[in-house]
């Protein structure tokens, strides 16, 4: 970037009467520029001053540039959005330059804001006011002034030559910006109905479950049908089988193995029950007796006693 930066400090030396820009003293990254208002528009006769501010990595990276003089076209102190600047790094290319940028700026004064970054509407009125005060502006940065920063226009084939460039550039930058917008608006489509297709492809899954659901009689016919192989208790756990995943089928059937349905419990916990209520009755029969011939025992024994008496 040093030596990018170095080789155009020095093509960019000698101010012409277009444009001219120098790095600053103290930073080689960031420089002021005074660009000619294009003739036969609202800024003919205007003379304005700006910063562009390189990125380190430059020049793969694109600029930022920065208007210091009011005009009516660009914002004052703030990064003007353009295909050059940094704000569209994607239109940016390397074998453009700051020569570029300046005849960019040029080229680009005369369009319409449209209302992108930076960028201002002001009436043909006011933009002419505003040219003829900028050659009274001087940089409190560098200290360059507007009436000694360009050379004196002429009408020689250097000048016109410059104009045609700045609008010949002006038109291709512009015209690649229009070819990738269209691009974009070509690929949103395709990739709004990609969206939509793929967003589609859960319907007929989504369909299929409401037809289980909104069909009633067939769940029902289906239930008769597994309730006539099995008992009507198992019946449901069948038909939630199909909705279960392969892992959830195994451990259902699993836990269904492992403990025993309510009706296969009340079978097996039957006979233990009558069973017990058997033996609680022989039990009672059986001390009913003892107590008996216990108490006929004690009667016999009392009555022997009487009649030894």
């Amino acid at each position: 970037a040093v030596k990018r930066l170095m080789k155009e400090a020095a093509e960019l030396k000698d101010p012409t009467d277009h444009y001219h820009a120098q790095p600053l003293e103290d930073n080689l990254f960031e420089w002021h520029f005074t660009v000619r208002g294009p003739p036969d528009s609202d800024f003919d006769g205007g003379i304005y001053h700006g910063r562009i501010v390189l990125p380190p990595e430059y020049p793969m990276k694109p600029p930022s540039i920065i208007l210091l003089t009011a005009n009516g076209r660009f914002e004052v102190g703030k990064k003007i959005c353009l295909s050059i600047s940094g704000h569209h790094p994607e239109t940016w290319q390397p074998s453009w330059s700051i020569r570029t940028a300046l005849l960019a700026i040029i080229g680009f004064m005369p369009t319409k804001g449209e209302g992108a970054i930076g960028s201002l509407d002001y009436t043909p009125e006011e933009r002419r006011a505003l040219a003829k005060k900028s050659q009274d502006f001087c940089c409190e940065m560098c200290g360059t002034s507007m009436k000694t920063a360009l050379l004196p226009l002429t009408s020689g084939s250097g000048s016109s030559q410059a104009d045609k460039e700045a609008k010949e550039l002006a038109r291709q930058i512009s015209f690649k910006a229009e070819v990738n917008s269209s691009r974009k608006s070509d690929a949103e489509p395709s990739n709004s109905s990609g969206s939509n297709h793929s967003a589609a492809l859960p319907e007929p899954q989504q369909d299929g479950a409401a037809r289980a659901f909104q069909d009633p009689a067939s769940a029902m016919s289906e239930t008769q049908n597994s309730s006539a192989a099995s008992s009507q208790e198992r019946a449901p756990s069948v038909s939630t089988n199909t909705s279960l995943s392969p892992r959830q089928r195994r451990a259902q059937q699993q836990s269904q193995r492992r403990a025993p349905s309510s009706t296969d419990f009340n079978r097996v916990q039957q006979p233990r029950v009558n069973a017990n209520h058997t033996g609680s009755t022989v039990l009672i029969v059986l001390l009913t007796f003892a107590l008996a011939a216990l108490i006929f025992r004690r009667i016999c024994l009392a009555n022997e006693y009487i009649f030894e008496l």
